[in-house]
């Protein structure tokens, strides 16, 4: 039997949520799922599916009827100003006892699922109309970037080696992660993956000769990206610890867990907020915020957005633009001292 990738197990425990999540919603959303499944990555359709039990939901109240029995003459007789409602809606609502507050994208996120399901009704002819596309977006303000600075990024790298400020536990803890920890955050901040494709890592991605690992991005399309000496470096202590600790022969994953398997993506975040603490207390950091740190740093030295849109992934350039529209700032002060008056 073939073993399943890291992305394949992903994908199946995503689907078995899609299929849960679809059976508490009215029938005809399932071909809806059926219909966008060859153009959406499984993690969409996850969210997807939650976002319209919870616009399901709303309806069930608003109509007095049960979820699954909301029809499709239900649905065609809603008005826009009634998706708007259901924005408004989503600022605080109550679910399972707790009181859940949707900020703009929050409610952006769920419109884009009400939007599609109407869409795709709409163009299969099993509505007359598409008020979800009459609803405006909300107005999605740009988040401030958050990055560590070079003094930052040293002092992170100096708790993963010392973590002196750390419990006696946590020290005993550190003492047997700390090469897989160095080699984490180093990778992290050497080559801006994503956390998912640092998890799904297995050592035969790697060839040291080159300095290049094969990584599979969103969407599951590979590429190759490449690394310095120095994370070369980090990398190599720890595959020299990995040796050293009994996996099982069937386990390939770059990085594992003290219970030797592959390491979890909470365990990753965790381990990185933990350093980051340390290092710069103010700042709330995570994988994806030492992502931008790279961004940032190879945006300075190359001054060329499509290099960096390429080297993180990014399938539209109009994105590396907004994440990393704040650095401009530097380029206008550089451009300042260049023009000459007399």
């Amino acid at each position: 039997m073939k073993t399943l990738s890291y992305f394949e197990k992903r994908d199946l425990k995503n689907q078995k949520t899609i299929r849960k999540q679809i059976a508490t919603l009215p029938d005809f959303c399932s071909d809806f799922f059926i219909g966008i499944e060859n153009n959406s990555s499984s993690l969409t359709r996850v969210n997807y599916a939650m976002d319209l039990n919870i616009f399901f939901d709303y309806l069930s109240d608003l109509l007095h009827k049960e979820k699954q029995n909301i029809t499709l003459e239900d649905l065609n007789s809603l008005k826009s100003n009634q998706i708007e409602q259901f924005l408004s809606h989503l600022s605080f609502y109550e679910l399972e006892g707790k009181i859940i507050k949707n900020g703009e994208r929050g409610k952006a996120r769920k419109l884009a699922a009400v939007r599609s399901l109407f869409k795709y009704l709409f163009n299969h002819d099993l509505i007359s109309s598409n008020v979800a596309s009459k609803v405006q977006t909300p107005k999605l303000h740009n988040k401030e970037i958050i990055r560590l600075e070079a003094d930052e990024v040293s002092r992170m790298l100096d708790a993963v080696a010392s973590h002196n400020t750390f419990s006696k536990r946590q020290k005993a803890y550190n003492a047997n992660t700390k090469e897989r920890d160095n080699a984490l955050v180093t990778l992290f901040l050497g080559t801006g993956i994503r956390i998912s494709e640092c998890v799904g890592l297995n050592v035969e991605d790697f060839d040291f000769s080159q300095n290049a690992f094969k990584v599979t991005r969103k969407g599951g399309n590979q590429t190759v990206l490449y690394f310095s000496e120095e994370v070369a470096s980090a990398l190599k202590i720890w595959l020299k610890k990995r040796q050293t600790l009994d996996l099982d022969e069937n386990e390939h994953a770059m990085f594992v867990s003290l219970q030797k398997k592959r390491i979890s993506t909470r365990a990753v975040e965790n381990l990185v907020k933990k350093f980051a603490q340390e290092a710069t207390p103010l700042k709330k950091i995570s994988p994806h915020k030492l992502r931008s740190t790279f961004g940032t740093n190879l945006y300075r030295e190359t001054k060329d957005i499509y290099i960096v849109a390429d080297v993180l992934g990014h399938k539209d350039v109009n994105t590396t633009k907004k994440h990393y529209a704040a650095i401009s700032e530097d380029m206008r002060k550089d451009v300042a001292n260049k023009v000459k008056i007399n």
